[in-house]
């Protein structure tokens, strides 16, 4: 039995900030890695220790696993827990690990190595007789042998990458003209992703639920499992909401799926915490899809609805004590839900947004839990996933927790780059998720382009925004001034004052004026529009504003010329407005520019070629995804102004296109 005194976590934000939370509870000393972009996160600050270890790209910082080993030894690390994501499913870095005397707290090396080839756990499940997707995993990866195989199997087929996951070189293929093209590019990204561009193909199930068994061994030869998540909603094959228990599971089902979960897991000596996958037919059946070798990001509705601690266990059972837990004493108690926030828009095809989180305060409340490892003020990098935080909640009834969650993302402020919460808002509010019928066709099914674009302020909401924006102004003008008594303030000796405002937010424009009316009251007007305001309170960051005598509670922060306002889960950015020739001026006419940093992969057009709208123009890999980027109207390319290779940064110019004349 070894003793850990120093755990080292080998990873970065929201599940670095976890782990330390847990070690930290059970007396641990705790070490930290970062590089150049983390060097200020709150994971770094946390840690009892932390090392550099190397520049902001994963591939020259967090997968340098001599890096993270030479670090180990200089914070006096005995155990390495790897988080999820980066090296948590590498066989070498597991066995890096013992080899220099580490602990490395998740499954023994060959465990992640079998689990981690798709190919190979799907060999190893069929001889487990676990139920398998029909597909094809040899060793031939020519495309006359997948053109075969798909054939045989049947269309649609999906193409994955061998090693990996996280919806990263993976295809949906509903004809044979398509494979092809989407071989090339799967691999492509799972090179990227992985280090390896070896390929499966499996038989694409129509409708399925996406639901995942955790399971949990220790070294005496007792392997558990403890129930189910269903994690259905899916966007880009990457999951954005988790539940637990699922809504359709029986307690037949439940038996049969833990069964096989269990199996799989003993049929390859598994120690440690690990997710056997499935995918659940509409008429009960189920298969393997995968098993993940780590700590999952849902992990949290497990743990809300067992009651116990993944990660405290996960330390348990690496420092070779049993597991004191037996499938009797899992007795799941109530329902929890979980949703990603993203710094992504919805609205652009869930692009990945980065930048500064100019305010971040979560919500807190009854049965709402939330993991994340930003701050105001930091940066979200284009360097990693763009996931800024899980906010949970848990109740005594799925409806109860459903509810929960919709308020709890309400109430949560992340201003900065565009995020994914009113999105996520919307899925909980859908009536196929409110009846707990989601599949992995869900976002498909329930979202066409009109739904996911983003609503515009109305004149009351842009009225509130020109009184803050007031306020702000005046209070900065007051603590610049000299023997100025606060009585004077709104008082004008020539009549009432009257502040001209000129807003902008997205596509809508508003010219108001802003005229004070008592010490807390104002109207605010337009040329066709008139409104009383009233300040009922005012706090950092929270407000609430009686406009026209309705209520309105506000989370607003103000940064530069920008202002930041939310209100029941809408987020609105403010900016002074500009005039038309100006915009157009910066938006270049037919020049398309970066609407992220990334590294340019592949350039698709040359001078002079003729595109129509949705043409794909460029391939722009950021936060571990490749992105096609489309012509945004039909004419000539005027001119390439990137190679490819290069890093691009948001805004930066990509190509002219000479726009055709509209006849």
């Amino acid at each position: 039995m070894r003793r850990f005194g120093t755990i080292l976590v080998a990873n970065r934000g929201e599940i670095a900030v976890r782990v330390m939370r847990t070690a930290h509870a059970l007396g641990y000393r705790t070490a930290a890695v970062f590089s150049e972009a983390d060097a200020d996160a709150p994971h770094v600050r946390m840690a009892d220790a932390a090392a550099p270890v190397g520049p902001a790209p994963v591939n020259e910082s967090y997968l340098v696993i001599d890096n993270i080993l030479r670090e180990a030894a200089e914070t006096g690390a005995d155990a390495v827990h790897p988080g999820y994501g980066f090296l948590s499913e590498n066989a070498e870095f597991a066995r890096a690990c013992e080899a220099a005397g580490l602990t490395f707290i998740g499954p023994d090396a060959d465990a992640i190595a079998v689990m981690g080839d798709k190919a190979e756990a799907r060999r190893r499940m069929a001889a487990a007789g676990v139920p398998c997707v029909p597909g094809y995993d040899d060793a031939d990866q020519s495309e006359s042998a997948f053109v075969s195989a798909a054939t045989e199997i049947g269309f649609p087929v999906m193409v994955k990458a061998a090693a990996g996951g996280g919806g990263r070189g993976m295809r949906l293929v509903g004809t044979a003209d398509d494979l092809p093209g989407a071989l090339v590019a799967a691999r492509s990204e799972a090179e990227s992703a992985f280090g390896s561009g070896s390929l499966i193909l499996e038989k694409a199930i129509v409708r399925p639920r996406h639901v995942e068994i955790q399971v949990f061994a220790d070294r005496y030869g007792t392997t558990i499992h403890l129930g189910e998540r269903d994690c259905s909603v899916q966007r880009r094959h990457q999951k954005v909401i988790e539940e637990a228990p699922c809504p359709v599971m029986t307690e037949d089902l439940r038996t049969a799926m833990g069964t096989a979960a269990v199996e799989a897991a003993r049929s390859i000596g598994y120690c440690g915490a690990g997710t056997v996958e499935f995918l659940l037919d509409p008429d009960g059946s189920f298969h393997f899809l995968e098993m993940n070798t780590r700590l999952q990001v849902e992990h949290p509705v497990t743990e809300a609805v067992t009651g116990l601690d993944l990660v405290a266990l996960q330390i348990r059972v690496a420092e070779g004590r049993p597991l004191g837990l037996s499938q009797a004493n899992i007795r799941p108690a109530g329902h929890a839900i979980e949703a990603r926030l993203y710094a992504e828009d919805a609205a652009q095809d869930f692009l990945p947004a980065a930048g500064d989180i100019t305010l971040w305060r979560p919500a807190g409340g009854e049965g709402v839990r939330i993991d994340s490892g930003v701050e105001s003020g930091q940066t979200v990098s284009p360097f990693y996933d763009p996931m800024i935080a899980k906010v949970i909640a848990h109740g005594e009834s799925r409806e109860i927790a459903r509810r929960r969650l919709i308020r709890a993302l309400a109430e949560t402020a992340a201003f900065g780059p565009t995020t994914n919460k009113r999105f996520l808002i919307d899925c909980l509010k859908k009536e196929s998720f409110v009846r707990g019928e989601a599949t992995t066709a869900f976002i498909e099914e329930q979202f066409g382009e009109t739904d996911l674009a983003p609503s515009g302020p109305d004149f009351a909401i842009a009225a509130a925004a020109a009184v803050l924006k007031y306020l702000a102004g005046r209070d900065d003008a007051l603590s610049d001034s000299l023997n100025i008594s606060p009585e004077l303030l709104n008082w004008a000796s020539a009549g009432a004052l009257e502040s001209q405002c000129g807003l902008t937010s997205g596509e809508a424009a508003f010219d108001l004026s802003v005229s004070p009316a008592g010490a807390r009251d104002y109207t605010v007007r337009d040329d066709g529009n008139s409104v009383s305001v009233h300040v009922v309170s005012l706090e950092e960051s929270r407000a609430i504003l009686a406009v026209d005598g309705a209520h309105r509670h506000l989370s607003f922060h103000a940064e530069g010329d920008a202002l930041y306002l939310g209100e029941a889960g809408r987020d609105f950015r403010f900016g002074s407005s500009r005039s038309a020739a100006s915009l157009e001026d910066e938006q270049g006419g037919g020049r398309v520019v970066a609407p992220m940093h990334g590294k340019i992969l592949e350039i698709a057009v040359e001078p002079g070629d003729t595109v129509v709208r949705g043409d794909r123009l460029l391939v722009i890999e950021a936060m571990k995804m490749q992105h096609d980027i489309v012509a945004p109207a039909a004419g000539a390319v005027a001119g390439v102004l990137q190679q490819a290779g290069v890093q691009v940064a948001a805004g930066d110019p990509l190509v002219d296109i000479a726009v055709a004349e509209q006849g």
